[in-house]
Formats: structure tokens, C-alpha cells, sequence
């Protein structure tokens, strides 16, 4: 079973404190069709990225997906960032070394430098060095600072607990300049609130944090989470009990596996767009999945790939 996994060094997610939101989600594109295509990511090899997939995953048009895809690669071709390597020296990097424009495919395809690629890895690792998660999760956030800081608490999954961050730093770590939401009163109404509820809202943890003092003035947060509890959706009990049954009794990771499976079976052509590929196809069934209408229309094939 495949799954968008994304895997970065937690290095590397310093680096990440200055990407638009939309720089962010060709970033974690390219790490998750690495990994599932398994390519992987290289310094002489282009990578691929459709603007239907960037559509399909972050729920926009093809053709807003394809601005949104060219715009970001400009910006992010003329970024540059900074990190210490094992042996304590400062390094400068390029996010993007080549970019090629597919207007007719709408598509483009780009080239890391070896700073990334090195930070990337489709291999699992040390648990500690890596920060992972899926892109499912963070795909709807709309707030640039949700998303930073989501990989932020991702890092700490294993105890559901941070350190106390510091406030210059964790400022910083939100990729907030100087002079940006000063008064504390306008950085947790516009900033941190709006975080914490749009990942509370639209991603697998729920969160809640702690402000510090020093003397009367805030210092620092730290914050604690936890994984959310997976529930069936309402269930209509005029359909079908059999087919009910099923459809609650199906998990995630289930619903991945039969999506790939009927991705690849004949009849279902039906239901694809023609220019997906079947790994698209693939989500986009384990979406319908997630419907109950859909997932009555599709149980004879589901019984026949065996569930």
C-alpha cells in the first residue's frame, strides 16, 4: 500500500521557515511523488509535477493549479538558504537548480541541488533525525503558518509534547520577520489561534499550547497534542444494511489498498479522466471511497478485487 508520505530531515525544515505556501506544497509534491514513484530525487534527474495532481491534492482547478505551480517555482528558483552541516560549517544552498516548463502538458519539471536532495530521503531513517507525516493531512491547510507549524509538533509525535520554545526563536520558526505582528495581541489572534484551529480542524492531531512568562511578559510556548480518534461517518440507515456494514467496517489503510487495486482494473476506466496517471487515479478512488454513495456504486468491483 502506497501512502504520500513525506520525509524530510529536521534540518532541513529550518530551511523551510521562508517558503510561501505555495513553494511549500511543490516541495512536499516532489518528496511524496519521489518516494511513491520510487525514483527517488536526484541532481541530474527531472522531476515531474502535474498541475492536476497539485489540483487533485490541494483542491483547486488545473488551470489555478498550473499559475499557482509556475509562480512558486519562480521564487522559490531564486531562493537561497543557509544550514550547518555534520562538522559544524555553514553551508548556502539554492532550493532549485533547473526548471522546465511543459505548457502544453501543463506540467513543470525541476531539479533540486544536492543540499535538498541530501536532506531528502525516501528511506524512513533514524526516527529522531526525521520529521514525517502525511501530505493528506496538511494538503488542506490554508495558512503558511499552519503548516510550519504542524511540522513543528510533528517532530515531537512520539511524546505529544515540546519543549518550551522561545519566543524570538519560535517566531523565527514560523518564518515571521521583526516587525510582523509585534504586539502579542496580534500575533496569537492572527498567527498562533488561527494555526492551532485550522490544524485542529483539518489534520489527524489535535492541539492546544501553553504560554510562559517571565515576569509579566510571555517568554515562550510549548504545546501539547494528540492523535485524533478515526470515526465512520454518518451512516443512513434506509441504505443497504450489508453495504453499511462494510463501508464502517472499511479503515484507512484498507481503503488505500482496494483503491490501488481497482485503479488498475479494466472496468473502472469509466471513472478515470484519461490524463491521470494510476497512481492519481488511485487517490482519487480512495476518496469516493470515503463517500457512502460512491462506495455502494463501487462494491462489485470492490468484491471482486476482494474485499
Amino acid at each position: 500500500m502506497k501512502k504520500d508520505l513525506v520525509v524530510k530531515t529536521n534540518r532541513l525544515n529550518q530551511a523551510f521557515q521562508m517558503l510561501s505556501l505555495a513553494e511549500l506544497h511543490i516541495v512536499q509534491l516532489a518528496i511524496v511523488d519521489a518516494r511513491e514513484t520510487g525514483t527517488g530525487l536526484t541532481t541530474d534527474t527531472p522531476l515531474r509535477i502535474d498541475a492536476l495532481r497539485y489540483a487533485e491534492v490541494f483542491n483547486t482547478t488545473r488551470q489555478n493549479a498550473y499559475t499557482r505551480m509556475k509562480e512558486a517555482e519562480e521564487t522559490l528558483f531564486n531562493r537561497r538558504f543557509s544550514f550547518f552541516d555534520e562538522d559544524g560549517k555553514l553551508v548556502k544552498s539554492r532550493w532549485i537548480s533547473q526548471v522546465k516548463y511543459l505548457d502544453n502538458e501543463g506540467a513543470i519539471e525541476i531539479v533540486f541541488t544536492p543540499a535538498v536532495v541530501q536532506g531528502i530521503s525516501r528511506i524512513n531513517g533514524v526516527k529522531e533525525f526525521f520529521t514525517q507525516y502525511l501530505l493528506s493531512q496538511t494538503s488542506q491547510l490554508k495558512s503558511v503558518y499552519s503548516s510550519r507549524l504542524y511540522e513543528l509538533l510533528i517532530q515531537w509525535k512520539s511524546t505529544g509534547k515540546t519543549p518550551i520554545f522561545e519566543l524570538k526563536e519560535f517566531r523565527a520558526q514560523l518564518g515571521l520577520g521583526i516587525n510582523e505582528y509585534k504586539l502579542m495581541s496580534d500575533f496569537k489572534k492572527r498567527v498562533l489561534d488561527l494555526a492551532i484551529n485550522d490544524i485542529n480542524e483539518k489534520t489527524d492531531i489535535k492541539a492546544n499550547y501553553q504560554q510562559h512568562k517571565k515576569g509579566r511578559s510571555i517568554s515562550g510556548f510549548s504545546f501539547t497534542f494528540k492523535q485524533k480518534k478515526t470515526s465512520n461517518k454518518q451512516i443512513d440507515n434506509t441504505q443497504d444494511p450489508n453495504t453499511i456494514n462494510l463501508f464502517s467496517k472499511m479503515t484507512d489503510p484498507q481503503r488505500h489498498l482496494f483503491a490501488n487495486k481497482l485503479s488498475e482494473l479494466p472496468e473502472m476506466s469509466k471513472y478515470s479522466q484519461g490524463t491521470e496517471s494510476y497512481q492519481q487515479f488511485a487517490m482519487r478512488i480512495a476518496e469516493m471511497l470515503q463517500n457512502q454513495e460512491k462506495f455502494k456504486e463501487l462494491s462489485p468491483y470492490l468484491q471482486k478485487v476482494g474485499f
